[in-house]
């Protein structure tokens, strides 16, 4: 087992793996920029270190000055949470050349499944449906009107290497294509430094349904059933449900075999979730892989009793799953869906009456929920003031 552990992010995940190292007996050292000095991880974990300034590049992007926070606090894994660095293989790299265990998948499977393109294609061939579409790269607009006419209108042009609603362009007729294959493009580069996009059929009438996977090193792996993600605002989570009221026992079996079937065919590792979109005839379609913990995991963690952030750490340090969830078998979770049901709600600081726009500040008052069943994660505080650097 690990004797300290490095947190690569912060706020709300920060302090999440934080509680999961201290249920561990496990030290936590803090990463921070200058704006979180005052900031409730900083407090709480066993040791902190300065990484840089404000700016993200500087400080939470910056792969040389947490390796090397790690290495003067003599710290054996690190943990990158979500967003920042959580997806980047660069970085997962970085981590085993300096010795030092990267708490998720491994560098080549989160490469394979951050170019959309072929993890598309590695799920079809894996027998997981996938929306019709190119196969592959689409590079012209003559190619786009040819895939276009064949799977119909509407279409969406998305960013290969993209993600959060960058790069995404919804195409109603022909006329329109040759624009939106081009500002795809150019806001897939802008956003990703790469400029490929690839087509698939427009869902008007979707439902968003994601699986919830693990898997240990000894190359077994598991779903801990699903979550309905479909209250949505600029393609960004707002509302997510556990189990999803769409899904019965038999969907739920397929949606569990494909997910499964898909982490197979990788030989994946860690936490991780495949992404689904029902069309309105219960159609079921695979989108994307997240190889990371999600913000939504909470959810799950109540409506299957577990605790997923721990998993992490544990598979991490190369226990098996049944170990990792400690000592219980989650090969069959529908017993449990059937007995609870969660609902998260994203509270983000912003303001309704100016279109959502984020709103930065100080936290004067502050009176949080509690009670049976009511679950809380987050890093704010009353005289808290929250910075207007990150999202």
């Amino acid at each position: 087992m690990f004797k300290k552990i490095l947190i690569a992010n912060r706020g709300e995940i920060a302090l999440r793996i934080i509680r999961a190292c201290k249920e561990l007996g496990i030290k936590s050292v803090a990463v921070y920029s200058e704006a979180d000095i005052d900031s409730l991880p900083v407090k709480l974990a066993d040791e902190k270190v300065c990484i840089g300034p404000a700016l993200t590049q500087d400080s939470y992007l910056n792969i040389p000055r947490i390796l090397s926070a790690a290495e003067i606090t003599g710290c054996e894994a690190i943990h990158p949470g979500y967003g920042f660095l959580a997806e980047s293989s660069e970085f997962a790299e970085a981590c085993e050349s300096c010795n030092f265990k990267f708490i998720g998948p491994s560098p080549e499977i989160i490469r394979l499944m951050g170019d959309k393109v072929q993890a598309r294609l590695k799920m079809k061939a894996a027998g997981v449906p996938v929306l019709p579409g190119s196969d592959g790269e689409v590079h012209s607009v003559k190619e786009a009107k040819g895939i276009a006419a064949e799977i119909g209108y509407p279409v969406i042009f998305k960013a290969a290497a993209g993600g959060g609603g960058k790069g995404m362009r919804i195409v109603k007729g022909e006329k329109d294509l040759e624009t939106g294959f081009r500002m795809s493009q150019a806001e897939a580069k802008a956003a990703f430094g790469d400029p490929r996009v690839y087509l698939e059929k427009f869902l008007e009438q979707t439902r968003h349904i994601e699986v919830q996977v693990l898997g240990d090193k000894q190359g077994k792996i598991i779903h801990l059933g699903e979550r309905e993600c479909s209250i949505q605002r600029r393609h960004q989570k707002l509302i997510e449900e556990c189990p999803s009221p769409l899904v019965n026992e038999e969907i739920r079996q397929k949606l569990g075999d494909w997910a499964v079937k898909g982490a197979k065919a990788i030989e994946y590792f860690n936490a991780g979730t495949m992404e689904f979109l029902a069309d309105d005839k219960e159609n079921f379609y695979f989108i994307e892989m997240n190889t990371r913990i999600q913000v939504e995991h909470a959810v799950t963690e109540l409506a299957t009793r577990t605790d997923i952030v721990k998993a992490q750490i544990l598979i991490a340090a190369g226990e098996n799953l049944c170990s990792a969830l400690g000592g219980m078998d989650k090969s069959f979770i529908s017993d449990e869906l059937k007995e609870i049901h969660a609902i998260e709600c994203r509270i983000n600081a912003e303001d309704p009456q100016q279109d959502f726009m984020p709103t930065p500040g100080r936290i004067n008052t502050l009176h949080l929920p509690g009670g049976a069943g009511v679950r809380v994660d987050s890093h704010i505080f009353p005289g808290y003031l929250i910075p207007p650097y990150y999202d």
